[in-house]
């Protein structure tokens, strides 16, 4: 259960968020836009620092663009930074290229969605080897379908990249590692948000990890 307590652990919130907004008359009415399955519906490989996602520089740690791929650093312990783009989605298949630059291989490297104000759905691996589906909601971290992080061979360790999946339809929660399913719930709380990126720590402060080839398309 080592592992369970430390994701519940108090964390700091970095987010910035910014949406446009159009006023429409009162009459006025959108239609409805239907993407067929496997539709992109937002895709950015990092190589504009001008994208919308959050450049933060602080004693606790980086977000920001480098070298073609988005970098989250993490110096305190015990601590999540997230980032997304100022979109929003309710059903959505998210998929990303995560590597280790440096720092502990006890981590937390993945992806979120319906992120709503501070609560969000997680889908985390570790270099070590761990994996974990849950939802972050009311100021608390709580796994699902799990009691606490499981180990899998499909993860790449240390310095590898891995690919990975994270599908939100309707109340059923999917999350694929290297092309593998390792991990399917149902849950209800959250129906729509903006989907990110997550990086954070255990006991050991300074995670060090890059990501690219981030995509979000119609399940």
């Amino acid at each position: 259960m080592a592992r369970m307590n430390r994701i519940l652990a108090g964390t700091i919130v970095l987010v910035v968020v910014s949406l446009a907004c159009t006023i429409l008359p009162a009459s006025a009415e959108l239609p409805e836009t239907v993407f067929p399955t496997g539709s992109i519906l937002y895709q950015d490989d990092f190589s504009n620092p001008a994208s919308g996602w959050d450049r933060l520089l602080t004693a606790e740690g980086i977000m920001d663009y480098d070298a073609g791929g988005y970098r989250i650093l993490v110096n305190s312990a015990q601590t999540n930074f997230w980032s997304s783009p100022p979109r929003v989605y309710s059903d959505v298949r998210i998929e990303v290229d995560t590597g280790k630059l440096g720092g502990p291989d006890e981590n937390r490297s993945g992806l979120v969605c319906r992120l709503t104000g501070s609560d969000y759905y997680f889908f985390i691996i570790t270099n070590d080897g761990y994996y974990g589906i849950g939802v972050f909601a009311g100021g608390q971290a709580t796994l699902l379908g799990q009691p606490e992080m499981q180990t899998s061979e499909h993860i790449r360790t240390g310095l590898a990249v891995n690919h990975l999946r994270a599908d939100c339809a309707a109340d059923t929660l999917s999350f694929y590692i290297n092309g593998f399913l390792l991990a399917e719930v149902q849950d209800n709380r959250l129906s729509s948000g903006e989907v990110g990126l997550l990086a954070g720590t255990f006991t050991q402060p300074g995670v060090d990890l890059i990501f690219d080839n981030f995509v979000v398309l119609q399940p």
